[in-house]
């Protein structure tokens, strides 16, 4: 499983929210235990696309978070595809891939649509 985030800072976020609700056809759902957050759903094969205000001096970007049911095993199968740890958030891992783009590992987030779209490593 695998969430798209567009990481908005707050003076972008109504807007940009908007925007892609509108370019995907969806409505962003907000989350009602967190303002942070706005859903436009699932997408092809458990894709989520997902819009989070960041906070001030955060550029707008992309990055993707990688749900796991074992993020440390994650974060070393993902370390020896070339990734780099960038920053311990607490409850996730903030990773570099090869080019030095910013991507999560987190837990399972999307409940019943994880263990559906799952992929079993050996």
């Amino acid at each position: 499983m695998s969430i798209l985030l567009l990481d908005l800072p707050p003076e972008h976020h109504a807007a940009g929210s908007a925007f892609w609700a509108g370019a995907t056809g969806r409505t962003a759902e907000p989350d009602a235990d967190d303002e942070k957050w706005a859903s436009l759903g699932s997408f092809a094969d458990g894709w989520h696309v997902e819009v989070q205000r960041t906070g001030e001096g955060t550029p707008p970007r992309w990055h993707v978070d990688v749900e796991t049911d074992d993020i440390p095993a994650e974060v070393a199968r993902l370390e020896a595809l070339g990734a780099t740890r960038h920053a311990d958030m607490g409850s996730f891992w903030q990773l570099l891939d090869p080019a030095g783009l910013v991507f999560c590992v987190v837990g399972v987030q999307t409940g019943d649509e994880f263990d559906r779209h799952a992929v079993t490593w050996p």
